[in-house]
């Protein structure tokens, strides 16, 4: 039966990713996601809810991330989800599920970055 894991997301960090590295050497950066969803409430009242989403990004991505990323950043992320356990201080078992990205793309403009016009194409012309 085939399945699909994959998670695609656009928001702003939390802080500053921290990263470190496995006992085989493999780099791991980790960061938090705030992913806003707004609406207008029956009354007309606008209303605002934050996700928080925990992102680790391996390897070259994780280098990326760490150097280019920062608290505030606006970022896609996709990737998917994976579920981790780890025991408490009293022995009780725990879950948490967070996205391993295989995929970001950093959309904070520069300041430089304005666009200069705007271009717009005729409509291309397909053969069947």
């Amino acid at each position: 039966m085939p399945a699909l894991n994959r998670v695609q997301l656009i928001g702003n960090l939390g802080k500053d990713p921290e990263s470190r590295f496995t006992p085989t050497g493999k780099k791991v950066a980790h960061f938090s996601l705030a992913v806003n969803n707004r609406w207008k409430s029956a009354e007309g009242e606008m209303k605002e809810y934050t996700e928080w989403v925990n992102v680790e990004a391996w390897g070259r991505l994780g280098e990326i991330c760490q150097q280019y990323l920062h608290k505030g950043s606006l970022v896609y992320v996709e990737g998917r989800l994976k579920t981790d356990k780890y025991e408490d201080k009293g022995g009780e078992t725990k879950y948490y599920t967070k996205v391993v990205a295989l995929q970001l793309q950093m959309l904070d403009k520069k300041p430089s970055e304005e666009p200069v016009a705007t271009v717009e194409e005729a409509a291309a012309e397909y053969e069947a």
